[in-house]
């Protein structure tokens, strides 16, 4: 797992990224993908900025939650670079072609956020077979 499972220790990495991307420090490469993501997002960078353990942006409902939000994109991101579940890199290829890489990413964010929240819901493992089968079908859209 790249990440552990402390939610603080998750958005202090967020946080940590974004501080040392904008003041022009060396990064790791968890932290350029990181900061990446969070630069793609201007809306969300408000909330890592003024980061806190007290922070609840996104929790209550009220709001779209910006820490699974960008964790979704660096899921999607893992799994297009390891291509697995398998075909999901050409998929990617072929949204990304007709879109913006960003666009493209979003579009199947919304496939993947289904596919976990199923998962959740029926307490059993995410069905890739289910979220490929949803990536094809908005890829011949």
């Amino acid at each position: 797992m790249i990440f552990g499972q402390d939610r603080d220790e998750l958005r202090r990495m967020y946080s940590e990224a974004w501080r040392k991307f904008r003041a022009g420090e060396l990064l790791s490469p968890l932290q350029a993908q990181i900061a990446e993501v969070v630069d793609k997002h201007p809306e969300y960078q408000s909330v890592i900025e003024d980061f806190s353990e007290t922070s609840s942006a996104g929790e209550d409902g009220s709001q779209s939650n910006p820490w699974l939000h960008m964790g979704l994109h660096l899921a999607l991101r893992e799994q297009i670079s390891t291509d697995r579940p398998a075909g999901i890199r050409a998929i990617f290829e072929r949204l990304a072609a007709t879109r913006d890489v960003h666009g493209a990413e979003h579009a199947m964010i919304e496939c993947l956020a289904e596919s976990l929240w199923e998962a959740q819901r029926d307490n059993r493992m995410p069905d890739e077979t289910q979220y490929l089968e949803r990536l094809r079908m908005l890829a011949k859209r």
